[in-house]
């Protein structure tokens, strides 16, 4: 028969005395169970038992907004405030809300400038050993991360979950001005400036300024002789590809631009304006 009297540890208690050696091992730095997978150690089972669904593709937790799936229900809880309005986490500092505490807790350390953390290749600080640990990946040739598609491989999880998204049609995050949708985040973001005043790429030749830094690189193919860019029919080369592009239409029978009054057509736009100087003399 078990003994249902309670026992007492720290001031936590318990009814049965297993339980109370199980929650022991929490104060105790030994871990006897293994994953299998990675080696990771835990020092309870059913810690082991919850992150060795990590490993596996089951999925049972489905969002029943989005039918996206989760293998953990506490993720599953935790995806469900984005589709909510309610932000019940506000900063103290400039009352900004958030859905979820820990976004809260991150958004904290921006009003913070503590930074204890200090990585000894490069010296950059950080808040959380935790940011240290992912940054130090940085300064490390390991990348246990593969893709199963590609067989690229990444030092940091977030980098090919990221990356999986390339392999994907999936394309959630929408421009509010355009409607144009984007795999990823950071996809979006670069695109919100081609719709903002702002133009931080200058070139220095003539100080034309670009709101990306990919417009700004295409921009100096003009001021370089590099022609890296070969016309598959007659080898041509050109610097920019739009260029490539408006050359290949001379290989095709194809002349979409017309003259309203004679009806003459042109292969480029270029020749059609040619064309309309003769018309004009």
């Amino acid at each position: 028969m078990r003994n249902t009297s309670n026992v007492q540890f720290s001031n936590k208690s318990f009814s049965l005395k297993s339980n109370l050696n199980r929650h022991l091992l929490v104060h105790s730095n030994e871990k006897h169970f293994k994953c299998s997978v990675c080696n990771k150690s835990f020092s309870q089972k059913n810690t082991l038992n919850t992150h060795l669904l990590v490993h596996s593709n089951e999925k049972h937790f489905k969002c029943s907004v989005c039918n996206k799936s989760f293998s953990w229900k506490s993720h599953l809880n935790r995806h469900l405030l984005v589709h909510g309005n309610e932000k019940h986490f506000k900063c103290s500092v400039c009352n900004m809300s958030f859905s979820r505490k820990s976004n809260l807790n991150t958004h904290l350390l921006v009003h913070s400038i503590e930074k204890h953390f200090k990585c000894s290749v490069c010296n950059k600080s950080f808040s959380r050993k935790s940011h240290l640990n992912t940054h130090l990946l940085v300064h490390s040739n390991e990348k246990h991360f593969k893709c199963s598609v590609c067989n690229k491989s990444f030092s940091r999880k977030s980098h090919l979950n990221t990356h999986l998204l390339v392999h994907s049609n999936e394309k959630h995050l929408k421009c509010l001005v355009c409607n144009k949708s984007f795999s990823q985040k950071s996809h979006l973001k670069r695109h919100l400036l081609v719709h903002s005043n702002e133009k931080h790429f200058k070139c220095a030749v003539y100080n034309k300024s670009f709101s990306l830094k990919s417009y700004l690189n295409r921009h100096l193919l003009g001021h370089s002789n590099e022609k890296h860019i070969k016309c598959s029919v007659c080898n041509k080369l050109f610097s920019w590809k739009s260029n490539l592009n408006t050359h290949l239409l001379v290989h095709s029978n194809e002349k979409h631009f017309k003259y309203s009054i004679c009806n003459k057509s042109f292969t480029q736009n270029s020749h059609l304006n040619t064309h309309l100087l003769r018309h004009n003399d």
